[in-house]
């Protein structure tokens, strides 16, 4: 009597238990609802269309390229009027002389076209970091892109997961209503089904912060709802190493801007150089004499830059002018061995996480499948305990996280290699 009691509380509270679970995955899963997915070709024309770092590039950049026309533009001329020989009684109507004049400021020849390369080099200079912030967001759009894959991904595998220990609840509750099981075993399902819920609530907000970054991303409210990520096709990089470091070395934007500021800072040297000519200053002038014949004039100034007392100002600058170009070639060359470096080391890294993902994906994947059913059938035979069931159940589990997490770290590092070598590499974007 005492036993058959028992026996019905472990049924009810498996029913309890069992249906609690069942609402709760139910109110907690919103892709069980159905949902528009996200394609990533369209999110990329977005961000480079939307987001507000962009924009502020591009108007840098148009800033930059205004500049280059007053760069290479004369000073404003200057219009003078000269009184002279004023009577005592500040009568300027009976002045002696008055001297109208117009005068402009002329720099050597070849000193504003140089001040107009040197903007132009500028200019081209934020054109390539605009370039570059393109490619920066693209790379850091397709990771959020498969981090809200990978967080959806979980959130499915968990539910996947809840609905498979509930399959084992079942069973452990036939047994024991047979008489073949104990008790032991339906509160151990019992007690791994609520270790599976404690996960759910950080699944959620791990989907929740990678929606909100890829919302900011495209400029969007960080709440707006997302539909379901695709998930990536694993094609394989066929472009070989050599190849990679010619593409970068070509179409890299900050190697570009790099070699532009080589030819800025160069053009800055001869414009320093320029400096030891003088500069000039032409007038044109119109007098008017009391009682006298009316007459024009003109004159010529020159600047003396090659004086002794000016000279050492010059000459730094000529110095300062030839230690940035030592500089930027300096900067240059340590870029361009950073790209290979780099480009080696996530050429390795993405090989690694593609032979762990083809790993998953044909061996262990499938063998884990195959060692849940034998333990599921075997404990159903009673041929294997219930512990063995549940260890075997959460190493799958396990195994399609690591699959997973594999796989949307190949598509981060092909991200950071597309974003070093300055091209697309993806054909699935």
């Amino acid at each position: 009597m005492r036993r058959n009691r028992r026996r019905q509380c472990v049924i009810v509270a498996s029913v309890l238990v069992m249906f609690f679970s069942s609402g709760l995955s139910r109110a907690q899963d919103p892709d069980s609802v159905l949902r528009n997915t996200l394609v990533l070709p369209e999110l990329i024309q977005e961000v480079l269309a939307r987001n507000p770092e962009l924009v502020a590039a591009r108007k840098q950049w148009e800033a930059t390229t205004n500049r280059i026309t007053q760069a290479r533009s004369l000073d404003d001329p200057t219009l003078s009027v000269q009184l002279w020989n004023i009577p005592q009684t500040f009568n300027v109507t009976q002045a002696q002389n008055n001297i109208f004049g117009l005068s402009q400021n002329l720099p050597f020849p070849g000193k504003l076209a140089l001040k107009g390369d040197v903007a132009s080099r500028s200019a081209e200079m934020t054109e390539q970091a605009v370039r570059a912030k393109e490619r920066e967001l693209v790379a850091r759009l397709k990771q959020a892109y498969y981090d809200l894959f990978l967080a959806q991904k979980g959130i499915q595998i968990h539910h996947e997961q809840v609905e498979l220990v509930r399959q084992f609840v079942e069973i452990a509750n036939a047994k024991f209503r047979a008489g073949k099981g104990s008790q032991a075993d339906v509160l151990k399902a019992h007690v791994e089904l609520s270790l599976l819920f404690q996960h759910l609530p950080v699944l959620a907000q791990r989907r929740e912060t990678a929606e909100a970054m890829l919302n900011t991303l495209l400029d969007r409210d960080p709440t707006s709802p997302l539909g379901l990520a695709q998930e990536p096709s694993q094609l394989p990089l066929e472009t070989p190493i050599d190849d990679l470091h010619r593409l970068a070395l070509n179409d890299r934007p900050e190697l570009k801007a790099a070699e532009l500021a080589v030819q800025r800072n160069e053009q800055s040297h001869a414009l320093a150089q320029r400096q030891y000519y003088p500069d000039f200053n032409v007038a044109f002038q119109r007098f008017q004499n009391f009682q006298a014949n009316d007459g024009f004039g003109a004159y010529v100034a020159m600047s003396i830059p090659f004086a002794f007392w000016t000279k050492p100002k010059y000459d730094a600058g000529v110095q300062e002018a030839a230690a940035a170009v030592a500089v930027a070639r300096a900067e240059h060359h340590t870029l361009e061995n950073l790209t290979r470096f780099q480009i080696n080391d996530l050429l390795a890294k993405l090989r690694a996480t593609d032979q762990v993902a083809t790993l998953y994906r044909t061996t262990i994947l499938p063998q884990g499948e195959q060692s849940l059913e034998a333990a599921r059938v075997g404990y159903r035979a009673g041929k294997a305990g219930f512990l063995e069931l549940i260890d075997t159940q959460r190493a799958w589990r396990g195994f399609q996280l690591e699959y997973f997490k594999a796989l949307v770290d190949r598509q981060h590092r092909l991200a950071e290699l597309e974003q070093v070598v300055g091209i697309t590499l993806d054909r699935q974007s």
